[in-house]
């Protein structure tokens, strides 16, 4: 039998990593793996690097800095056998300022007509490269985008009859908070605007069992199960 993997995870918040762990699972049918959030740290109050993008970007950073200018050379893959870099593409619409950063390069905003969402994705994909001083994905590297938002994700599987679900260009439509939080009560996952960890903890089999449907939806879904199995 197969050790179980152990998949580090850098994302913008906690619910993040929950549905990225849903995915997986659908993904390795049947293979167990450790997952590990790397970020936001979850003993010391999301230490200094904060939650959101900008946090991303921090950590990125600095872990290109461990690794003498790039990623792949960070001794946290001595312990990982996996990373999945995590943001969404809304932040495409953000600048360096928003999040406090000090950042000389201006390749933030950096949205692009959708669709489809891939003109978006692919130029922040860049970014995220160069934050990890890297050209392209180094190995055990798997960089997760979707558009707008990863409740793009939630709402096409676990209310595919949603109108915004159905819709043909998904993936241009802004983040669908409000969507989410008008669903019925019983399995709502945000209310008056904040996202309820235990709430999509308690739903995260669900995500797993309707995945197939979400990639079969989304591009960016597809995309990083692609990404994903490739390097399992």
């Amino acid at each position: 039998m197969s050790d179980p993997l152990r998949i580090a995870m850098v994302v913008e918040g906690p619910t993040d990593s929950i549905v990225i762990s849903a995915a997986i699972t659908s993904l390795l049918n049947g293979r167990t793996f450790i997952p590990t959030q790397l970020h936001p740290e979850t003993s010391a109050a999301f230490g200094e690097m904060g939650t959101g993008w900008g946090g991303v970007c921090r950590w990125s950073r600095q872990a290109a800095e461990q690794g003498g200018g790039s990623l792949r050379n960070n001794p946290l893959f001595e312990f990982h056998d996996l990373l999945i870099l995590h943001l969404d593409a809304e932040v495409a619409d953000e600048n360096y300022a928003n999040a406090g950063i000090d950042e000389h390069h201006a390749d933030l905003p950096c949205s692009c007509a959708c669709p489809p969402a891939s003109n978006t994705t692919n130029a922040l994909r860049q970014i995220v490269l160069r934050w990890i001083g890297e050209v392209t994905a180094p190995p055990k590297t798997v960089i997760c985008i979707p558009s707008k938002c990863i409740e793009t994700w939630i709402l096409v599987g676990l209310y595919p009859h949603d109108a915004t679900a159905k819709s043909a260009d998904l993936e241009c439509v802004l983040c669908p908070v409000a969507r989410l939080q008008a669903k019925p009560a019983p399995g709502r996952l945000i209310r008056g605007g904040k996202k309820d960890v235990e709430r999509y903890r308690e739903r995260a089999t669900e995500i797993a069992s309707v995945w197939p449907g979400i990639r079969a939806r989304c591009a960016e879904a597809e995309r990083f199960s692609t990404e994903f199995l490739a390097q399992v």
